[in-house]
């Protein structure tokens, strides 16, 4: 019996130590700069099948950084856009989506021990035309040259879909 309350013991520490937790200043600026260090060309593929192209650019004198992504199946297509800045001691994003609305996301949570942040809706416009639109996203960074993302859609007052990517850096 003793064992088993060792064991449980260990496995909702180490639960606890694992698990997200709200972000500090110090935590967002971090992050903001790990988001301007993957300037650059990268590749994605998604569980929903397309895959594409996208440009990462610092702007503003190094207060934002651009995602410009553009959908490998469609020539002419003019891409989306996902800024990252900073609002005071906050990490934010606005994601311009083909939807034609602006959901705009606040980091609030991060995973250290999977390097692991987490953006959920804050505000947005254009919703009254389009109320579908993107409402959270996952970012898992596993080094200089991979990450994961994991965006959510909301409409009808619930989540409808998950959609995952994995972006690899063009060298």
């Amino acid at each position: 019996m003793r064992r088993i309350a060792i064991a449980v013991t260990f496995l909702l520490a180490s639960a606890a130590f694992c698990a997200d937790r709200p972000l500090n200043s110090d935590d967002s600026r971090a992050l903001f700069n790990r988001f301007k260090a993957m300037e650059g060309t990268w590749k994605a593929k998604s569980t929903r099948g397309w895959s594409e192209t996208t440009t990462v650019q610092v702007a503003a004198k190094g207060s934002a950084v651009m995602s410009r992504s553009f959908f490998d199946d469609e020539p002419k297509n003019d891409g989306m856009v996902t800024v990252f800045y900073m609002d005071g001691d906050r990490l934010l994003l606005t994601h311009y989506c083909e939807a034609g609305n602006q959901p705009t996301l606040a980091a609030t949570s991060i995973d250290d021990e999977n390097h692991r942040v987490t953006f959920s809706f804050l505000n947005g416009t254009n919703l009254e035309r389009r109320p579908g639109h993107m409402h959270s996203v996952v970012f898992r960074f596993v080094d200089d040259d991979h990450f994961f993302s994991r965006w959510s859609f909301f409409n009808s007052g619930q989540e409808q879909w998950f959609e995952d990517t994995e972006n690899v850096r063009v060298k």
